[in-house]
């Protein structure tokens, strides 16, 4: 059964590396590159979202999903709208309705940030500021109860702009574990990577004994 690991803005599918290396006892591993999903037309999230659509049910069976921040968003859209399609889900900083504010600050950030600091993300500086403005009005509340797979919604212990949306999140869906991760701020997948792999062992192993 795939793994599908969706890396957040700012990052690339090589933010997975060493969190995979530690996945030792899981090889059925797929890492995507989101800059190279949206070939044609505007760098949105309509057009984003289609295209990881279309990647993720190319395969025949179920998928493990395991986003970070705009990864997490891609894995629990695509959750809802083929639940049938998803074995299990991992989060981690999630949002479930997009915070319009801290969106709209980040875009005024990314304006004055210049062009060099964005290469190494496969996206545009313009790609950024098109795609954090397109989210502004994302809001899963109404469709989460569509969700019926396990869930683990993790949060590094210093990203304070996620904590209160994984802990609500935890509180809506059902059948979900919440996890904090000591050491990690944001981006737990290159911050504690070992400490990630251990929390995403244990939570599969768990999984696959009660199928059994």
């Amino acid at each position: 059964m795939k793994h599908v690991y969706i890396h957040g803005l700012g990052q690339s599918s090589e933010s997975w590396n060493k969190t995979v290396k530690n996945l030792k006892n899981y090889t059925d591993i797929v890492c995507p590159d989101l800059s190279a999903m949206v070939r044609n037309g505007e760098v949105c999230y309509e057009n984003l979202y289609a295209s990881f659509s279309d990647f993720c049910s190319e395969f025949h069976e179920p998928v493990n999903l395991c986003g970070l921040s705009l990864g997490s968003v891609l894995a629990l859209n695509y959750a809802i709208d083929f639940p049938s399609k998803v074995s299990s889900l991992v989060l981690i900083a999630p949002q479930y309705k997009m915070p319009k504010k801290m969106l709209t600050f980040q875009n005024i950030v990314f304006r004055f940030m210049p062009d060099s600091m964005f290469r190494q993300t496969g996206f545009k500086k313009v790609d950024f500021i098109s795609l954090c403005k397109s989210m502004t009005k994302l809001d899963f509340s109404g469709s989460l109860s569509e969700i019926n797979c396990p869930v683990m919604i993790v949060y590094g212990e210093k990203d304070s702009l996620n904590k209160k949306s994984s802990v609500n999140l935890f509180e809506i869906l059902k059948n979900s574990e919440l996890k904090e991760v000591s050491g990690a701020g944001h981006e737990v997948n290159t911050d504690v990577p070992e400490k990630l792999a251990e929390l995403l062992c244990s939570f599969y192993n768990c999984n696959k004994q009660k199928t059994e």
